[in-house]
Order: C-alpha cells, then sequence, then structure tokens
C-alpha cells in the first residue's frame, strides 16, 4: 500500500476540507511536475516509469501538474499521444498524490475562446479521467472569462484554485495601475466565486521579493 497523501485528503475531507488543510500548515507546500518542463515534450512512458518513486518517496509533496496548459496539444501534435491516454496512466499509479492540470479559463487547454458547453463537458470529463485540482487563470485577469470554468469544476467536486497573473510592479509609482488594490480586488472577486485556492501567477518571472512579501501578505490578510 502506498504511504498516506494529499489525495486521501480530499477523498475524506472534500476541496474545501483540503484548503482548509493547507491554511493549517506552517510548511511550504510543493507542486512538481511535468506541466512546463522540457518544453512539454517529456513523453508518457516517462513519466509512467518515474511515477513510482514519486509515490514511495514523496507523499508529502502536495500535488503533480501533469496535465493540461501547453501537454495537451503537444502529447498530440509533437508526440503522438494521446493525453486522456496519460492522464488516466498517471491517476492509476499515483494514487496517494493529488493531481494538478492547468486550465486557460474560457480558453481550455486550446489558443481560443470555446462555446461554454464545451469548457464545462471538457472540465467533466477531466474530472471523470483523474484531474483533482484545477488551476485556472485568464490571461487579462478578467474572472468573468474563468466563471464557467470555476462553476464547471465545483460541480466536478475537484479543487478549484483561482488565479492571479502577476504584472508590472507594485512597488513602483509611477507605474500605479497594478497596485495592491487591484490585486486585492480580484482576489475577492475570485473568493466570492467560490474558489477553495488562491494562486498567484508569476509567469515573466516579475515578482521580486520585496514586493512578493508585501502582496502576499496583503492577499492572506
Amino acid at each position: 500500500m502506498p504511504p498516506v497523501g494529499t489525495r486521501q485528503i480530499l477523498e475524506a475531507r472534500g476541496p474545501k476540507g483540503v484548503a482548509d488543510w493547507m491554511l493549517e500548515q506552517k510548511r511550504l507546500l510543493i507542486t512538481d511536475g511535468p506541466q512546463s518542463l522540457l518544453a512539454t515534450r517529456m513523453r508518457s512512458i516517462d513519466m509512467v516509469n518515474v511515477v513510482p518513486a514519486y509515490v514511495a518517496n514523496l507523499p508529502e509533496l502536495f500535488s503533480v501538474e501533469c496535465w493540461g496548459g501547453a501537454t495537451f496539444d503537444v502529447a498530440y501534435r509533437f508526440l503522438q499521444e494521446c493525453p486522456w491516454q496519460r492522464l488516466r496512466a498517471l491517476r492509476t499509479a499515483m494514487p496517494n498524490l493529488l493531481t494538478q492540470m492547468l486550465l486557460r479559463g474560457s480558453n481550455g487547454v486550446g489558443y481560443t475562446n470555446y462555446p461554454d458547453n464545451v469548457v464545462q463537458s471538457f472540465v467533466h470529463q477531466a474530472a471523470t479521467s483523474g484531474v483533482d485540482l484545477f488551476r485556472i487563470f485568464d490571461s487579462l485577469n478578467w474572472v468573468e472569462n474563468m466563471r464557467i470554468a470555476i462553476d464547471a469544476v465545483l460541480e466536478t467536486g475537484r479543487i478549484c484554485e483561482g488565479t492571479i497573473c502577476y504584472t508590472d510592479d507594485i512597488g513602483n509609482p509611477d507605474r500605479a495601475k497594478y497596485d495592491l488594490n487591484y490585486y486585492v480586488s480580484m482576489a475577492r472577486e475570485l473568493r466570492d466565486a467560490g474558489v477553495h485556492v488562491l494562486g498567484l501567477k508569476d509567469m515573466a518571472g516579475l515578482l521580486k521579493p520585496a514586493a512578493a512579501r508585501k502582496l502576499i501578505s496583503v492577499l492572506k490578510e
């Protein structure tokens, strides 16, 4: 039997229970995974082969981000693999760790806006196939563009992480548009939308340590 991990918390306490458990932790929780490694070109067989080491030796890992975003179309276009089979194989081989995916709001895992029913059906199928945590973001930080995906995740009983994309520099008084109030306002919108976890996505590497300390402290308050 694999050691008990975060997936057992989800099974026993539900998504809100996982969020409450996260708040109780005094340690740093780490997410690992191949979502952005090797330009997302890692093959499914290589992932599945390394999973037993994760299961046995890293039971305290918070989650493994193993699907969504660019990994979906890369599997088709470059690796000639089925991304759905990858997800099912990883879910079967990794019973004690949360699986996580990146979801581009109304863009799903593509590069255009899809009809609401497509996003809803995709989320439900992803949850059925093995995704435990959906990290949802919108490139323009427009919560309305995330709402269909958020609601769909909430319906599945999986963990919904509403994510803010960090941009500009809150420490620069000459760039006042993206100040603390901007991020707090969006965080409140996401909270009111029902997300379980608040994410801060620094995809461009702009968040400096001093700004991170200030921003994260205010968001937690």
